[in-house]
């Protein structure tokens, strides 16, 4: 999840939330690809979770990164709880996921150098400590009493909030990873055409990664688990969000949503302040019962907007929500499926009409489905397979478009990153198809196979 938000100014005016999003505009020359990916890390020996502290721990991975490679510590609190370099950040999730958060950068290419170089310096700290870390969107095994809880204040409130108004929410926190994009836009026209296609498409891309078929130690009757966590965590601030298809919708109709989101907190001089279920636009009139007379900052606002998770999430940029974190090699195929769709024109009017006649019932009965039964769902006589099919070529015409060359020019373009896609489609077999056949076949039933086979 995101550090906190420094540098903005007083608000002066209600324009300048809107102002804020708008701010994101970039010439297509500028657009850049941020993928953000987490992992489990667990004790080699006995499968359990890392804690935070101790010689095989989260600090000591941290540490270790910090220096071995040359990362900056951020802390909290005098506890180390992050660590940056070079545009790129490496957080806590609140069970000690750890995030990578890639710098801004040009190409597929680029992006997968950097999540090979992180890989290779977390496995080379683990191996050193007694630790690996392995890509599954839900924990398999462990209960939420042995996953620990990060030392940020920000989980705590977050920690205390989420057991009161929804059922998953806790498990969201502790036991769930994710592969994300965040992606560019150059006008508000351009973002509202890819936000409704971003949040259309998020269901196959839900199925395509589809990897938490295990919670527990047990099958827990989902192809993605971590998809069915998200439904039950907090109707106010998740979903499929339905307005971002209605007429009108652009920068100013976020704000309203965001203004409506329930706040979690405020950040002053390094402490969180406890504003649960308070409401921004008290914040704004400076009526905020947690800080009574204060009006919020840019910094406020930039910090309130990381609190809501909706399929895709806007903010100066736009994230692609949706996807279980996996294996290695996937971990470059998601950014590559969101870039082919988003960065060429004709792709993404493509997208959009394989998607513009789909209602609000249409596209949440997707995102169910999607979470049970990955690329054999259907809804309404829509075949996911077919449409996952349609999105991975259209998205495979829109790298070859882009045309942008890798390793020196002897790789024309970006298409292999789709490689694993096109194989799931071709097979039908998402990752949580192979972990179940390995479970009905090979494993016997013992899950805890999965982190010797399937660690980084």
């Amino acid at each position: 999840m995101s550090i906190p938000q420094s540098g903005g100014g007083p608000i002066t005016g209600r324009e300048q939330l809107a102002e804020y999003l708008a701010s994101g505009c970039k010439p297509k020359s500028d657009w850049r690809i941020g993928t953000e990916h987490e992992k489990f890390g667990y004790c080699k020996d006995s499968l359990l979770p890392l804690p935070y502290d101790g010689p095989r721990s989260i600090r000591a991975m941290l540490e270790g990164l910090r220096d071995d490679y040359g990362w900056a510590p951020v802390l909290e609190g005098g506890n180390i709880i992050g660590l940056v370099k070079g545009g790129a950040n490496v957080s806590l999730e609140p069970g000690g996921q750890l995030e990578l958060s890639g710098a801004p950068l040009e190409s597929i290419h680029q992006t997968c150098d950097e999540v090979n170089e992180h890989l290779r310096e977390v496995h080379a700290v683990a191996d050193r400590i007694g630790a690996r870390f392995i890509g599954l969107g839900a924990a398999p095994i462990w209960t939420h009493e042995q996953m620990p809880l990060m030392p940020k204040g920000r989980y705590k409130l977050m920690n205390d909030y989420m057991g009161r108004v929804g059922t998953h929410g806790t498990q969201m926190m502790r036991r769930t990873c994710t592969v994300q994009v965040n992606l560019d836009f150059s006008s508000e026209v351009d973002m509202v055409q890819k936000m409704r296609v971003a949040i259309a498409l998020q269901p196959v891309a839900t199925a395509l990664f589809a990897n938490s078929p295990f919670f527990e130690g047990k099958l827990n009757g989902h192809k993605s688990w971590r998809s069915r966590i998200w439904r039950g965590l907090d109707d106010a601030r998740t979903g499929m969000i339905p307005f971002v298809f209605e007429d009108g919708f652009g920068f100013e109709r976020w704000v309203e949503y965001m203004l409506d989101v329930p706040m979690y907190f405020v950040y002053r001089d390094g402490k969180y302040i406890d504003a649960l279920g308070q409401s921004f636009r008290d914040f704004l009139n400076g009526h905020l019962p947690a800080l009574p007379g204060e009006t919020p900052t840019m910094s406020d606002w930039a910090d309130h907007l990381t609190t809501c998770f909706p399929e895709a999430r806007l903010k100066k940029f736009i994230e692609m929500r949706g996807a279980d974190g996996g294996p290695w090699r996937r971990l470059c195929a998601l950014p590559a499926f969101w870039v082919g769709l988003m960065y060429d024109q004709s792709a993404l009017d493509a997208a959009w009409d394989l998607v513009k006649d789909w209602d609000a019932e249409t596209r949440e009965a997707l995102r169910v489905a999607a979470s049970v039964d990955a690329l054999q769902a259907k809804v309404n006589g829509i075949s996911m397979h077919d449409i996952a099919r349609e999105a991975v070529a259209i998205s495979d015409a829109g790298l070859r478009a882009r045309a942008m060359p890798g390793a020196g020019g002897m790789v024309p373009d970006e298409t292999h990153f789709l490689n694993a896609l096109k194989e799931t489609v071709e097979t039908g077999m998402t990752p949580a198809d192979e972990l179940l056949a390995h479970y009905h076949g090979d494993w016997n039933g013992d899950i805890s196979r999965v982190y010797a086979e399937y660690s980084y």
